[in-house]
Parts: structure tokens; C-alpha cells; sequence
């Protein structure tokens, strides 16, 4: 996989965690991750019958092999308590990270613009497990995450 310069793609074994998000903002002044993306674009009815599977597919592989952070604390997307909290993946969960390629593909065919972000420091951890944190971005902002060209079609 190549980013917008040509480059390759890789994980670079100095940044703790990485997150793949909208590159822009949604009417709520959000990022979505990749995973809420894809989603939109199942309920808006516009992904394949073979996109269709693969999300299925996907979907049910990560509840499998991935614990569900609000499954363990259901406060800990509460939008009041902690505004900004978002999941990324801890860079050692390379199996987590190898999936999440086929939902870029999806997104890349829709012309949905995406990034990924590699940080050590991406905010104040509010919850932790073996794969994934959660994280409030310091002081509200986003400015210890470093993005790694913004990857899209379009």
C-alpha cells in the first residue's frame, strides 16, 4: 500500500499506536475511524454485495479477536465525560493493523478520504487493553499525533 507521495507504507517500530480515521471532519466536527466509516456506508446502502461480505466478515473477526472498550466500560465513549476519546491500535497488534487494509480498499473505492495517524503520545489513556487504548487528546487538540501522508482515492 502506497501513500498519496508514493511511498511506501510501513509501521515505523518507534510509534506506540496508530489510528485510521476520516481525513476531514463530519458535520459534527468529528473523525470518524475507519471502522464507523465503512459502517456509513453500509447503512447508506452503498457498498457492494462483495464489499457487503467482506464488512460482515470483517466485522465479525474483530468481535472475535477484539475487545469491544465499551463492552468493558460503557462510559468510555461517553461524548460528556470524555469528550474526544477515540480508539487506536497499539502498534504491536500487527494482526489488528494487517486487517483493517480490505476497509481502507472499501473506503478508497468510494472516494471516502482517509489517514493514518502514528503516535506515541496520541492523549490521556482512558483505557487500555493487549491490542488497543483509548484515548481524550491532550488539552483537546490533536498536535502529538504525527500523520502519516493522508492515504485516499480521490
Amino acid at each position: 500500500m502506497t501513500g498519496l507521495d508514493g511511498r511506501r507504507i510501513t509501521s515505523a517500530a518507534a510509534l506506540s499506536y496508530v489510528r485510521f480515521q476520516a481525513a476531514h471532519p463530519d458535520r459534527h466536527g468529528r473523525r470518524p475511524g475507519v471502522f464507523g466509516l465503512v459502517n456509513g456506508l453500509w447503512a447508506a446502502g452503498l457498498l457492494s454485495a462483495e464489499e457487503v461480505r467482506f464488512r460482515r466478515g470483517g466485522n465479525d473477526w474483530f468481535s472475535e479477536n477484539l475487545t469491544n472498550p465499551g463492552d468493558v466500560d460503557p462510559a468510555v465513549y461517553d461524548r460528556a465525560r470524555h469528550p474526544g476519546a477515540a480508539s487506536w491500535f497499539k502498534a504491536s497488534a500487527v494482526a489488528m493493523i494487517e486487517r483493517v487494509e480490505g476497509y481502507l480498499a472499501i473506503l478508497d473505492a468510494h472516494g471516502v478520504e482517509w489517514e493514518r495517524l502514528d503516535s506515541a503520545a496520541p492523549g490521556s489513556i482512558i483505557y487500555d487493553d493487549a491490542e488497543q487504548v483509548v484515548v481524550v487528546p491532550f488539552g483537546g487538540n490533536h498536535l502529538p499525533r504525527e500523520p502519516i501522508s493522508g492515504y485516499c482515492a480521490g
